[in-house]
């Protein structure tokens, strides 16, 4: 009877994760590297790879991840710990499973209580279905407090509950403006005059004026033209105790100022709906708008599908809404977490506080995934100038801006609540107030609603 219980159990948690907590899947960095992994046969997943040369008493540790490139780092850092830790040595074995394929086999497993791998990444957007009842995860703070000091906190908040730390991260995801110097300067227009969005307005309509080109795009479909800009403001899609807050006075009146931007024809709607489309590629490497907000992430967008942009784009903070306001938000995002059927939860923890947590590992960040390594003391280290395709393409001034905006990114909320709202913003928010311009108040009060 148990054993047919447990079964009929893990059936429908299948059945229910197949129905719901999918509205992540837009709201995630969606970069070529979060696509369903491929190696370098083309293949879907790259399965059980080794770090090289173990030591014979090795303790295997068993990986899961659904970014190809945050496997190869992984098991770079595997080799240095071990040759510097040869007494601790790890035989890191790791897996890329395909992104919906992995967050559910991992639910699944932690549920069951078997299966599970030692150590693993958990998308921002999925991550609240793995705080539901008692985390089935390690907890974190014996590595992450001492190094709260040296961090950009709200990277390890957003993957806590109860005070507990669950998950690292990547990168920070600092929202970032990325301007076309050279139709600005056609227009007559200093980014860095540009202070606050009154200013930015009034920039764009010089260089709609002048050019016949819109400023900026916002998503039709996303929810990277929204979070960032309420974020900003100290508001969020929802609250710290869960709760829904779509429709605030923020929110709204960020939504109808965006909105009147593209009714004044500064702004333009990303071809394809969103700015991870072929369409909208095409559409900013052929000089058709001035200017987007995105992520630090977004960087490689340009440098693998714009390259007739390269050398004209910079990377500036973005406007604050009002003089001495915020001028970043942190987005996006995936925390490695130790679940709690690892084999030797201590050993992974020191590992992990080495590839994640360390000046060296997080330097490695930037070199190996060009992220915005969460520990900031290394974002005034020369090796963030030396000559790579991100500065070779936007300049050497890229951490430079960041440095002037870490203390200006508020943390977000990630509640269990969280991934259907992100799929609410996307699918009927975005394309109601940018794709079919209705009144953005009555639209985030009806999703509000909904939501309820």
């Amino acid at each position: 009877m148990k054993k047919a219980f447990l079964c009929t159990t893990v059936l429908l948690l299948i059945l229910v994760m197949g129905l719901s907590g999918c509205g992540g899947n837009g709201n995630k960095e969606t970069s070529p590297s979060n696509q369903p992994a491929t190696n370098n046969s083309g293949s879907k997943a790259t399965e059980g790879s080794e770090t090289a040369k173990p030591a014979a008493e090795a303790q295997k540790v068993v990986f899961w991840t659904f970014v190809d490139a945050h496997q190869k780092f992984y098991e770079s850092m595997a080799a240095s710990w071990n040759e510097s830790h040869p007494d601790k040595a790890i035989a890191l074995e790791a897996t890329t499973i395909p992104y919906d394929d992995m967050h559910t086999k991992l639910l699944v497993a932690l549920q069951s209580g078997v299966g599970a791998p030692d150590l693993v990444d958990i998308e921002q957007s999925k991550f609240p279905n793995f705080m539901k009842g008692t985390p089935q995860l390690v907890s974190l703070n014996d590595i992450v407090e001492p190094e709260l000091g040296n961090i950009v906190k709200s990277r390890v908040e957003i993957y806590s509950k109860d005070n507990t730390y669950y998950g690292i991260d990547y990168h920070v995801g600092a929202t970032v403006m990325y301007y076309n110097k050279e139709m600005l300067d056609k227009a007559g227009v200093n980014p860095d005059n540009i202070k606050t969005w009154a200013d930015f307005e009034t920039a764009g309509k010089q260089v709609l004026d002048k050019t016949g080109k819109p400023m900026i795009t916002f998503e039709g479909n996303g929810n990277w033209s929204w979070w960032p800009a309420i974020s900003q403001q100290g508001s969020d899609q929802v609250d710290e105790n869960g709760n829904v807050t779509v429709d605030t006075p923020v929110n709204v009146k960020t939504m109808e100022f965006f909105q009147k931007l593209v009714k004044e024809g500064v702004a333009a709607v990303a071809p394809g709906a969103g700015h991870d489309t072929e369409e909208y590629f095409g559409y900013m490497d052929s000089g058709s708008a001035a200017s987007v907000f995105m992520p630090f992430w977004f960087m490689n967008r340009f440098t693998d599908h714009m390259p007739d942009l390269k050398g004209k784009i910079i990377i500036r903070p973005m406007p604050a809404w009002q003089e001495g306001g915020n001028r970043s938000a942190g987005m996006g995002g995936t925390a490695t977490s130790i679940t709690n059927q690892a084999k030797n939860p201590d050993l992974i923890k020191e590992f992990l506080a080495y590839a994640k947590l360390s000046k060296e590992g997080n330097l490695q960040i930037w070199k190996q995934l060009g992220f915005d390594p969460i520990r900031t003391d290394v974002w005034s280290d020369p090796a963030m100038k030396e000559s790579n395709k991100f500065t070779d393409y936007f300049g050497t001034d890229i951490f430079d801006t960041l440095l002037s905006v870490k203390d200006e990114i508020a943390p977000v909320h990630i509640r269990e609540k969280s991934p259907e709202v992100f799929d609410a913003i996307r699918n009927k928010a975005m394309p109601q107030i940018f794709i079919d311009m209705k009144d953005p108040a009555q639209v985030l009060k009806e999703v509000q609603a909904s939501l309820k």
